[in-house]
């Protein structure tokens, strides 16, 4: 895992385009333009812009050198609450070898230490079982079902909630 580079564009529009059947279960309805290195670039700018604002915290995850996923600390809220939103994906040539596990654990303990989060928050389709997995493995509990919560594949579709606290929270340095 590393932080996303603008030079990762190509490789992200070319695992985009090669999982497009693949995450589409799980993703909102894009257009076609979203799987191409222009569009992936802007994007990549987008979210390292946010990254400078203390927004997002947006990582590839690599196999071998190889990008394979992203995991990105979403919405990243401090003061009083100090708890963010945790989102990954990885492609099919990687689904089940414990790949997204290993990411997880490794944002969790950034989210936990270097930023000083007291909450993660990641979020499922109610069907998806083995993200779920990924974060019950993670120490993520269930907290509750959100009916119609996000628009995913081009339907408004229930999500199961999850969450992780930080045992071991204090207060961040600077």
């Amino acid at each position: 895992m590393r932080l996303v580079e603008v030079d990762d564009a190509a490789a992200l529009a070319e695992l985009l385009q090669a999982n497009r059947e693949f995450l589409a279960p799980w993703d909102p309805v894009r257009d076609d333009a979203y799987f191409t290195e222009e569009r992936q670039r802007v994007d990549v700018e987008q979210v390292l812009t946010q990254y400078g604002q203390g927004l997002v915290i947006p990582y590839v995850i690599r196999v071998e050198g190889q990008v394979v996923g992203r995991i990105t600390v979403n919405d990243v809220v401090r003061g009083a609450f100090q708890s963010a939103h945790l989102g990954y994906w990885v492609g099919q040539a990687v689904n089940g070898r414990g790949v997204a596990t290993a990411a997880v654990a490794e944002v969790v303990r950034l989210a936990f230490t270097e930023l000083g989060l007291h909450r993660l928050q990641a979020d499922t389709l109610a069907p998806n079982t083995a993200s779920q997995r990924v974060l019950a493995r993670n120490g993520f509990t269930r907290i509750g079902l959100a009916p119609q919560y996000l628009r995913i594949a081009g339907r408004w579709q229930d999500h199961v909630l999850h969450q992780r606290l930080n045992g071991q929270w204090a207060p961040p340095e600077g």
